[in-house]
């Protein structure tokens, strides 16, 4: 049985070696220990993607996979993004399991053997939550939010609680590396390809080090991503939408009229024209971005915008 450990990395110069280490320790304490409950014995490999990191940590990540020949390096020609980073990842493990996990040590790769115990109950995919999470506000509002909405856009089973630490079968992976299109978004992948999905508790750390190179911009750019890269729902609820507005303003205009049939000494103002007509110039606005989101993604994928380019590997 082998395992394929995928770990983007940005920013991880000083916390990757740290977290390299500890899922070999990992692996190497669970097979000391009887090759697991069934008697399997586990090899495994690490597959690091440098995501055009500003500090040294492709140098590290050279001399990691010069000293182990299970580490893997993959050097990104630019900043691409956690999700395309994974997909550069994906395409390169070759392991029955694949376990995706961050460069900070937030997640606990120790608890690695969770993770797998679980899928082998019968899962294709599992995910660790966090009982107690140790990111702060503004980041648990901004997941809680992007549970919410993936809820309603992209399926995501109300039971299920998703983090950046979950396992996959091989055959989901290579489900998920067939897209070929720029605005990768894991998630949507991953539930478009399976329903049969697992949760089980992980310890939450603080990070080795930093802090998360998520801004509000940088998830809710994430959030659009996603939610109009595998859902048509968005549109769905533009047409809801203006028809709500259509309704409201054929009302409010009854409304007048049967005003300034009671009572003809009323003075047709322009306050309420002005605010009818900004509330629904504004709607239409709204709305025509998030048309013209849909229709820039088609075009830039008929550009066959690169989902990630290579510029260096160690193997």
């Amino acid at each position: 049985m082998k395992l394929s450990f995928v770990i983007p990395c940005y920013r991880s110069e000083n916390t990757i070696e740290t977290v390299v280490q500890e899922i070999r320790d990992t692996v190497a304490a669970r097979n000391a220990a009887g090759n697991g409950s069934d008697g399997k014995s586990f090899d495994y490999e690490i597959v690091l993607i440098n995501d055009c990191s500003p500090d040294g940590v492709w140098q590290v990540i050279k001399k990691l996979a010069a000293a182990d020949n299970k580490i893997k390096g993959i050097c990104l020609a630019k900043n691409f993004g956690q999700h395309s980073a994974l997909m550069a990842g994906y395409g390169q493990a070759t392991g029955d399991y694949i376990i995706s996990l961050d460069d900070d040590g937030q997640t606990p790769a120790s608890e690695s053997f969770k993770l797998v115990d679980k899928l082998e109950e019968g899962y294709d995919v599992v995910y660790g939550y966090y009982e107690h999470s140790a990111q702060h506000l503004f980041r648990r509002f901004g997941t809680w939010v992007n549970k919410k909405m993936a809820e309603a856009i992209i399926g995501q089973p109300k039971t299920l609680r998703t983090t950046s630490f979950f396992i996959m079968r091989k055959f989901i992976v290579d489900e998920i590396v067939r897209y070929p299109n720029p605005f990768a978004y894991i998630s949507g992948l991953v539930f478009r390809a399976t329903k049969n999905l697992g949760n089980v508790e992980v310890q939450h750390r603080r990070r080795l080090e930093g802090r998360s190179g998520y801004t509000i911009a940088g998830l809710i750019g994430l959030w659009i991503n996603g939610f109009t890269a595998f859902s048509v729902k968005p549109l769905r609820a533009a047409t809801f939408i203006g028809v709500i507005c259509a309704l409201v303003g054929f009302l409010a205009g009854l409304y007048v009229v049967y005003q300034k049939f009671l009572n003809p000494e009323i003075p047709v103002g322009y306050t309420s024209m002005l605010a009818t007509l900004l509330f629904v110039g504004g709607m239409i606005m709204l709305l025509l971005g998030l048309i013209g989101e849909y229709v820039g993604r088609i075009y830039i994928s008929i550009n066959q915008s690169p989902q990630y380019v290579v510029r260096e590997r160690t193997f």
